[in-house]
Order: C-alpha cells, then sequence, then structure tokens
C-alpha cells in the first residue's frame, strides 16, 4: 500500500475494483477533481484491487504515484466485501465511504452523504436509488429485481432502510471498527449484513436520494448475485435467531438509546413458525408411535403432545416472536400450556371420533388422523400465541442503561482542520 501523508484525515472514499482498466483512470480523475473542488475538509481516494486480472493494478499505482491524495491497496483475493473491510478497517479516516467504480452515482450526492457521519448526527449514510426523489435510469430487469430484493429484506428483516445494494455508502469509522469484525460476507451481500446489523444495534442510517444512471457494462451476474443473496439472508437470519452475532452487545456498547427493536415481520413470523409446527408434527408423530406401544392410545397422545408443546412454546418464543431471555418466561409457558389444552382437546376429540367409527383402527390411521388435527391445531396456536401470549412481548432485549453518548466532531474541529489546510497549502 502506498503510504499517505495525510494524519489528520476526515474521510476517506474507498473505490473497489477488479479489472477495470477501461474505465479506472478516468473514474478516479473525475472524483478526484470533484473532491478537490467541493470536500468540506481533508480527504483522500483509496483504490482498492481485488484481484484484477488485466491491467488495473498498474493503472493504480500510476494514478497514486501522479495525484494527490490517492493510494493504493492491493489484494490477493476477489471480492468487494474483502476490499472494502480491508480499506475500512486500516484506514485512518474519521469517515469512510465508498462508490462504485463506475461512477453510476451522481457525486455531486456525496457532500450530503457524509455530512451527517463528520457531525456525528449519524451513524452510516446510504444513497437510495427507491427514494422518492430520486432519478433513476436502469433496464426493467434490474428494477425488478432490486425491488423485490428490497422489499424481501423488509418482510423478512423488518428493516426501514429501503435500498441495501445502492453502491453509495458511508460510516463513521469508530462504529465501522465495532460492526466490521461481525461481517462475515466477502462479496455483494456485505452491504446488506453491515446494514442490518447496524439498524438490529440501534444505530442511525441516513439515507439520500441519489440520481443513478445504469452502467450497461457492468459484469455483475444477477443470478448468481441474487443467490449468494438469499444464501446469506438465511445465514444472517439464523446467526441472529440464535444470538450468535452479538446486537444486544453492539447497541449497548454504541447504539442510540433508547431504541426498540422492530417486531418480527408478520411473513417472517408465519414462515417460521411453520417450519417451527412441522418440526413439531414431526417429533409429535414419533413420539405418540414410541409411546402409544406400552400405553393407553389417549395417554400417549396427551404425553405427546405435552413435550412437544412445551418445546415449540420455546422454539417459537426465540425463534419467531423473537424474545430472548428469562424475563416473562414462565408466564408465557403457562400460557402456552392453556393453549396446549385447547389443541389437547383438538386432537383427543378426533381420536374419540376416530375410535367411534372404528373400534380397532391401526397405528398409522391414528397417526393420520391425529396428524391432520394437530395441523389444525397448530394454526389455531399460531393465532393465540400472537394475540394473547406473546401480543406485549418487546423484540428481543430489555432496555440496557444508557451508554456514553458519542462525542460528535466539533465545529471547533473542523475550523481548525481548514486551518491548518490553509496554512500548509
Amino acid at each position: 500500500m502506498t503510504q499517505d501523508p495525510t494524519l489528520d484525515l476526515d474521510l476517506d472514499v474507498v473505490v473497489p475494483v477488479h479489472d477495470e482498466q477501461e474505465t479506472l483512470a478516468q473514474s478516479i480523475a473525475l472524483l478526484h477533481e470533484h473532491l478537490s473542488a467541493e470536500a468540506p475538509g481533508s480527504w483522500r481516494i483509496t483504490i482498492a484491487d481485488n484481484a484484477s486480472t488485466d491491467g488495473t493494478a498498474a493503472i493504480a499505482d500510476e494514478l497514486a504515484a501522479r495525484l494527490d491524495h490517492v493510494v493504493v491497496v492491493h489484494l490477493a483475493e476477489k471480492g468487494r466485501g474483502r476490499a472494502l473491510k480491508a480499506a475500512w478497517s486500516t484506514s485512518p479516516a474519521r469517515v469512510l465511504a465508498y462508490l462504485d467504480e463506475d461512477l453510476s452515482t451522481d457525486l455531486r450526492a456525496l457532500q450530503p452523504l457524509v455530512a451527517p457521519l463528520l457531525s456525528g448526527h449519524s451513524d452510516l449514510a446510504i444513497g437510495s436509488r427507491l427514494a422518492s426523489t430520486s432519478r433513476i435510469v436502469r433496464g426493467g430487469k434490474r428494477e425488478f429485481v432490486s425491488r423485490s430484493y428490497n422489499a424481501l429484506l423488509r418482510g423478512t428483516f423488518g428493516v426501514r432502510f429501503s435500498d441495501a445494494q445502492c453502491g453509495f455508502k458511508a460510516i463513521r469509522a469508530d462504529v465501522a471498527r465495532r460492526l466490521l469484525p461481525h461481517v462475515e460476507d466477502t462479496g455483494w451481500f456485505f452491504d446488506t449484513e453491515l446494514l442490518i446489523l447496524a439498524e438490529r444495534a440501534g444505530l442511525r442510517i441516513h439515507e439520500v436520494p441519489v440520481d443513478w444512471v445504469d452502467d450497461p457494462h457492468s459484469s455483475v451476474d444477477i443470478v448468481a448475485t441474487a443467490a449468494a443473496d438469499l444464501k446469506g439472508m438465511v445465514r444472517v437470519g439464523t446467526g441472529l435467531a440464535r444470538g450468535r452475532i452479538p446486537v444486544d452487545d453492539l447497541y449497548r456498547d454504541i447504539g442510540r438509546h433508547p431504541f426498540a427493536q422492530p417486531r418480527t415481520p408478520l411473513i417472517a413470523q408465519v414462515v417460521r413458525f411453520g417450519v417451527i409446527g412441522v418440526l413439531s408434527t414431526i417429533a409429535y408423530a414419533l413420539v405418540y408411535l414410541v409411546l402409544q406401544v406400552v400405553m393407553p392410545a389417549q395417554t400417549a397422545n396427551f404425553l405427546a403432545l405435552l413435550v412437544t408443546a412445551v418445546a415449540n412454546t420455546a422454539a417459537n418464543r426465540r425463534f419467531t416472536f423473537g424474545i430472548r431471555g428469562r424475563a416473562g418466561a414462565t408466564t408465557h409457558h403457562l400460557q402456552g400450556l392453556a393453549v396446549f389444552g385447547m389443541a389437547w382437546a383438538l386432537t383427543s376429540g378426533s381420536l374419540v371420533l376416530l375410535h367411534t367409527a372404528d373400534p380397532r383402527p391401526g397405528a398409522l390411521a391414528e397417526v393420520g388422523v391425529l396428524t391432520v388435527a394437530n395441523l389444525v391445531a397448530t394454526l389455531l396456536r399460531f393465532a393465540l400465541l400472537k394475540i394473547w401470549v406473546f401480543r406485549d412481548a418487546v423484540r428481543g432485549r430489555g432496555e440496557p442503561a444508557p451508554a456514553e453518548p458519542v462525542e460528535p466532531l466539533s465545529t471547533r474541529h473542523h475550523l481548525t482542520t481548514l486551518a491548518q489546510e490553509a496554512n500548509r497549502s
């Protein structure tokens, strides 16, 4: 990496590149010209070359040697997320930004993007192509994919930000230092994962409407990227549900207090409840088959339903409705047992009807009837869990004690910085 002499750096704009020899020099020249004229404080451009196989690396080195405030990072492995993580993790700047090499986003949005971060008002900032005042030129296929992806994010994670994929974002360095170790993706899902963690940690995300023109020569494989994004969503969702991602710790350390986590969206609740219901039904059938060998059918049904009902309530408490910790757990389980009683009455009634119609039914017939009855009971259970058992539960966590407020960059500091710049020039 070419060393940059700037010690007091406000902004580092990272440009991830891979095989961009045809356009790199022109793009960096335009960005350099814009920052020279419009940047509010000290800045630099970091070209993050991730495993280019053409002449990109040599062009990047030449630009760094010729232009002031331009440095280069060379990475041996490909991946936009990997390039950003590497460049941001080692940058001395107070605010870290990135934009796509093709400059699809109008650079006039750069100052509104970073200003709330320099002032300390916000923690992250993103350009949004889906804001009502944005002006976008792109094909119908990309428009459909983008809107569908962001709608899926809102439906499954309950996120509030509108556009996860626009290659025009910024983050405060102190926030990046806490979030980046928990962002696993090294490709295109990096942005989405970072934003999900940031929002779950109670950080403020500022959105800027942008003017954006699609690059017709983009080499991004839409199908492969979409598949990778879906895989990333499953991984992050699983990590959040299992508590593997420490969003509570992040909220306590850097979140803006107070902050109430958004409730899990209905579509996500239905999907998670359905998965748990299917697993519970299978477990119920297996337990019943074992117990009915050594005890009467009604007793086997009661015990099998009791065991799976307790496990079902615990799983739905944690994964469907996102409630962690022991607070209220006893009440939830007691209410869950009441719901179990209703389900037991439904399944027991179906068993009575079966034995009335056929005094000596086979085990498979009993399992079949009880499985159907149990599926009906599952629908009843979801409704009761949502509108009764967990209706007042707050998503995720209790409110921790307020953290020390984040100290914004002061006006005096910026005046001092500008004076220093003037003296050096």
